[in-house]
């Protein structure tokens, strides 16, 4: 009978032994998965896009903008020793009613900027539509120029459009 009672004691022991594995290494699991929703909850709330400063620093798109430069552009530049003339109807878009009304404000400078850019085309090359979309590029980089210098945010003029494009 001592017999019967020492195994049935050491299988109680080896039972106990099993079942504080069990509950240990659950223990483990439910500390590393509290630690990683932690951490993936700590990461989202860092992350730029759900960030308020950067929120606040992009304004909600609201419908597009444009500010049409009017009178068109005109001007004259040299191809093969002719005399040839570009004339280009511009418009501006931007989604922020601040960004436009400082564009109005500026137009003066826009318009001289824009005026030089043109005037140093190559008939050559705005014969083509890379071309004209190269200088429509680098027209937008021009306009951009002028809003930093103004201290608007540049990014937020989004597009320069060719309404008219006639050259001669």
């Amino acid at each position: 009978m001592a017999e019967e009672i020492a195994a049935a004691a050491a299988a109680d022991a080896g039972a106990a032994a099993k079942g504080k594995g069990k509950i240990l290494t659950l223990a483990i699991a439910g500390v590393l998965a509290l630690a990683a929703a932690g951490g993936g909850t700590w990461w989202w709330l860092q992350s730029s896009a759900h960030s308020p400063a950067i929120a606040k620093a992009v304004p909600h798109p609201g419908p597009p903008l444009y500010l049409a430069l009017d009178p068109p552009f005109v001007v004259n530049f040299e191809s093969e020793q002719l005399v040839r003339f570009l004339q280009i109807t511009v418009q501006l878009m931007s989604r922020d009613p601040a960004t436009i009304e400082l564009l109005k404000s500026n137009d003066p400078v826009i318009r001289n900027d824009l005026l030089m850019l043109f005037a140093n085309q190559k008939y050559a090359l705005l014969a083509t539509r890379d071309g004209k979309e190269a200088l429509r590029a680098q027209a937008l980089t021009s306009v951009r120029n002028v809003l930093t210098a103004a201290g608007g945010h540049p990014e937020r003029l989004e597009a320069v459009y060719f309404t008219s494009f006639v050259m001669q």
